[in-house]
């Protein structure tokens, strides 16, 4: 047999991957696989060819080998779980496509109906890479359209958790719709008290005053009742919790506005402050809107059920049909292929298993499982086909039950209360205590005066600029993270990790890359025949490690073998080329001569070694170790002085030394880490008075992500699933973390600064307040100029901070 290996020169002219020499070609343009000249040819016969003129090899592969996989869409009840909508003639749904990556993907996706006439109108967003389609079910079923996308390289992920949902109204409207009327409330008063302002309170035609002052009247009641209601709701629930947050001020001072502003009107005593007040929850809700305008297309809350798969192959005899894994009963028999996950806590019954645990445990080396022992849900298969028998249905398999106790799906405990409500509550008594002093003075001085000058402190004491602050200054943080591969889900986070003291790390999937290893070869040389010979041999077998040998032995064409043997528990020979070549433990590569050499000995302990033997003489051993990330040195050098570090891992104590090299001998290491461990290590050290920040990547460190004051999961891709967590830090931008988290603190600051400037604001109106002064003049300048103020110190400083930091 003879193969030509990938020419790095040729490029794929539909995905730009590299192509063999033999590569197949048509119109003179080589493709490095039969799918995408298919695509091509597809693409030809549609006239979309100028997909390719858009961008260069703009293109994705296509998986589509094995139509069966999609049989699970032929369900009905799959079907229904799926589809948003649905009458006689057509149907839609909502698909999310990770492969969207490029402006030339949503022009190719928002051309479908060029494709197939079943497709009526298509709607692809880049952003949340979900692809919204209408089509006619009568023509093509949901199945056909998961295929053509499948066929073309933009294969959905459909996943367990999608059963069920329903695009819905966002939450958020409500609040758009609570600002678009204080917003028209705000601009019409300002519109009615402009001629006050400039006739000084004296305009000349009386019944034009006394219809502007009652317009404005109003037009108030809505912003009143609808558009701050929230701040009413929240100040209760807080009075109620026998707790004073900075809602409570707000709302004393929103309801003390109208009602004044309403006398005044009513007994024609003045125009009142229905300025100030709906400039003032107008500019409110701006501040909500723009803090919480993040990244609604990234999920953190995902479960087990967005990383499980929706079916899975149900053996029946001598049939196999798709089932939806939720059907799963004890007793049935399942087929499990290369790199499919586990459904369901199962027997293996044939087949050889080696099964990849890294995100449910975090053990790197996939784990070889012989026939009749078991195996748990969440696990990946890695090699060939299994057969497997279920023992406990999903919703009863381990990796549920560890999901759904009570210690994970507590809620996390002791969560301090925010800046802002810290001082509200000591700004409320104040407020409290001056307007008491304020009433006792003119109770004494002009009795008559007294209710206009206490209304006017609980006025003009209204925290508006000191609620204002910290949403413009986390909400313009988490835009700048979210520039730098922070998602973070609420501007609380920023707050949150200016507190914290101490990070513990995951380390499979976190500290080091989720793909690949890094192989030494130790031992007698091999020549480039010999390695060629070591490749063609391990090229035979699909167990992880032979194929990483493969990889890093193959250095030129194939070379026939002869006489194969998989041993398991021992390794895999064969004869090539006229040698003898085996691979496996120390013994077997040894053919019986093994010798002892304690580091080695140490090594093959860990599991992440394979030997090569030629013709009955060991030769040599391959190393596997870990692959951290590069820069991370630097990154724990800054980290160590500033904060307690501490590494939890699920995997062996095989990285142990270099982990000491890495974090120094002071950090606390633990190795062999359950889920369970590294939630109870992180209760306790929150227990313990530290704020923890817990960094995880995979399923088991979900409950430490979620108990921690700050759980930070690490991506390769934001758009592809991590657990629940506060943030979502694409691996990439790992090495940024000391920057982020100094800029969280420098963030703090800032607020304190605003709170400062606003605080002076509040001392100069209330002085105009307690002496009887204050007129609605004095008011709708003082309280937008103070608003204004302050947001474009929080917006600025904050926007020099993070240039500071090197962050924008």
């Amino acid at each position: 047999m003879s193969t030509t290996g990938p020419h790095p020169a040729i490029s794929c002219f539909h995905c730009g991957l590299s192509c063999a020499e033999d590569a197949p070609a048509i119109d003179e343009k080589r493709f490095c696989c039969e799918g995408c000249r298919t695509v091509y040819r597809l693409l030809q016969d549609a006239r979309l060819g100028s997909y390719y003129a858009r961008d260069a090899a703009p293109g994705a592969r296509p998986t589509l080998t094995d139509r069966s996989r999609f049989a699970y869409l032929d369900l009905p009840e799959t079907v229904a779980a799926l589809l948003e909508y649905q009458d006689e003639r057509q149907a839609r749904v909502t698909l999310s496509v990770p492969g969207i990556h490029c402006a030339s993907c949503v022009w190719l996706l928002e051309n479908l109906y060029r494709l197939d006439a079943g497709i009526v109108r298509s709607t692809a967003n880049l952003a949340t890479r979900h692809l919204t389609i209408l089509f006619d079910h009568r023509r093509i079923t949901l199945r056909g359209v998961v295929e053509l996308l499948a066929r073309i390289g933009y294969e959905p992920d459909i996943r367990l958790a999608a059963l069920g949902q329903k695009a819905g109204r966002s939450p958020a409207w409500k609040l758009y719709a609570r600002l678009g009327v204080a917003g028209f409330g705000f601009a019409n008063v300002m519109l009615f008290s402009l001629p006050e302002y400039f006739s000084a309170g004296q305009i000349s035609e009386g019944g034009l005053s006394t219809t502007f002052r009652f317009a404005s009247l109003v037009l108030a009641i809505p912003v009143l009742l609808y558009a701050a209601q929230d701040y009413f709701r929240s100040a209760w629930a807080s009075l109620r919790q026998r707790m004073i947050n900075l809602d409570v001020p707000l709302a004393l001072g929103i309801g003390m506005l109208f009602a004044r502003s309403a006398f005044d009107v009513l007994f024609d005593v003045g125009p009142g402050y229905f300025d100030s007040l709906t400039g003032l929850v107008f500019f409110l809700l701006a501040g909500r809107v723009f803090q919480q305008k993040t990244f609604a297309h990234l999920s953190f809350d995902r479960d087990y059920r967005s990383y499980f798969p929706i079916s899975c192959l149900r053996r029946d005899g001598a049939c196999d049909t798709t089932v939806s894994i939720a059907g799963l009963r004890s007793g049935d028999r399942i087929v499990v292929r290369h790199q499919e996950l586990i459904p369901a806590d199962s027997i293996l019954v044939f087949g050889e298993a080696h099964i990849d645990y890294s995100f449910v445990t975090g053990e790197s080396v996939p784990r070889q499982v012989a026939a009749g022992q078991r195996v748990y849900a969440g696990g990946r298969q890695t090699g060939g086909a299994i057969e497997l028998e279920v023992i406990r249905p999903v919703a009863q398999s381990n990796l549920v039950s560890l999901w759904s106790s009570d210690q994970f799906v507590q809620a996390r405990a002791g969560a301090r209360r925010s800046i802002a409500d810290r001082i509200g509550q000591y700004f409320t008594f104040a407020v409290l205590l001056i307007a008491a002093g304020t009433a006792a003075a003119w109770a004494m001085i002009d009795p008559d005066r007294l209710p206009h000058a206490v209304t006017s402190v609980l006025v003009v004491a209204c925290p508006c600029a000191l609620a204002l602050a910290r949403p413009f200054v986390f909400g313009t943080a988490v835009r700048i993270w979210g520039d730098q591969r922070l998602f973070v889900r609420a501007a609380d986070v920023v707050e949150a990790m200016a507190e914290v003291d101490e990070i513990i790390f995951d380390k499979t999937g976190t500290l080091t890359q989720a793909q690949g290893q890094r192989v030494a070869y130790e031992g007698e040389a091999l020549t480039d025949k010999e390695r060629e010979l070591v490749a063609a041999v391990a090229r035979q077998s699909t167990h992880p490690l032979s194929r990483r040998v493969a990889a890093t032995a193959a250095v030129g064409a194939l070379t026939p073998v002869t006489h194969f043997e998989e041993v398991p528990g021992h390794g895999i020979s064969g004869e090539v080329d006229g040698h003898t070549v085996r691979l496996g433990t120390r013994d077997w590569a040894s053919f019986g001569n093994a010798m002892r050499e304690g580091r080695e000995a140490n090594s093959d302990a860990s599991g992440q070694v394979v030997h090569v033997g030629f013709d009955h003489r060991r030769r040599g051993v391959y190393v596997f170790s870990a692959a951290y990330r590069e820069g991370l040195d630097g990154v724990l050098a800054e980290l160590r002085g500033r904060y307690q570090l501490a590494v939890l891992t699920g995997d062996t104590r095989a990285e142990d030394e270099r982990l000491r090299a890495l974090f120094g001998d002071e950090v606390a290491l633990r190795s062999h880490q359950s889920p369970h461990d590294k939630l109870d290590y992180v209760t306790v050290r929150q227990q313990a008075g530290h704020q923890v920040m817990m960094v995880g990547d995979g399923l088991n460190d979900a409950g430490a992500l979620r108990a921690a004051r700050v759980g930070i999961a690490v991506s390769e891709d934001s758009a592809a699933f991590a657990p629940a967590s506060d943030g979502v830090l694409e691996a990439g931008a790992l090495m940024r973390l000391p920057r982020f988290l100094r800029m969280a603190q420098r963030a703090r600051g800032v607020v304190y600064l605003s709170f400062v400037v606003s605080l002076v604001y509040n001392v100069i109106g209330l002085s105009f307040a307690a002496s009887g002064h204050l007129s609605p003049l004095v008011s709708a300048i003082l309280m937008p100029v103070s608003s204004v103020t302050v947001v474009m110190l929080a917006t600025v400083a904050t926007r020099w901070v993070a240039r500071r930091e090197g962050l924008a």
